[in-house]
């Protein structure tokens, strides 16, 4: 699996984390104080990559949690058929198929960017 280790104090809006074995995309991070008896804890917000899920992650500042390394890539659109686009890496040349987000709309030769990780794959706009 292509993902690292890192501390909860490390993580930033914007950036990516594991969680429920999902890679989200955090839309909120915040702490709370240490108390009398305790470590800072920080609240991450987050939502899901590659399936919408809204998620949430309450750990301590200095516990390691998993960040995934989700690549951005470059893909030639082959075929639109329906709700799906066949889609050509522009650099290992293979070929597959991925739903078309709503709103959006291509046709052949139009080049796009993609998220994949794990096989996973998302058209970004």
């Amino acid at each position: 699996m292509p993902r690292e280790q890192k501390q909860v104090r490390e993580l930033q809006e914007g950036s990516y984390v594991m969680m429920d074995s999902a890679p989200c995309k955090i839309n909120h991070y915040s702490t709370a104080k240490p108390g009398k008896h305790g470590s800072a804890k920080a609240r991450v917000e987050g939502k899901g990559v590659f399936d919408d899920k809204k998620r949430s992650l309450s750990q301590p500042v200095d516990a390691k949690v998993w960040v995934p390394i989700i690549q951005r890539k470059q893909g030639q659109v082959v075929n639109v058929s329906g709700d799906e686009v066949q889609v050509m890496d522009l650099d290992t040349y293979d070929t597959f198929t991925m739903r078309i987000p709503e709103g959006e709309d291509f046709s052949s030769d139009d080049n796009i960017e993609y998220l994949d990780y794990e096989g996973q794959r998302k058209i970004i706009g």
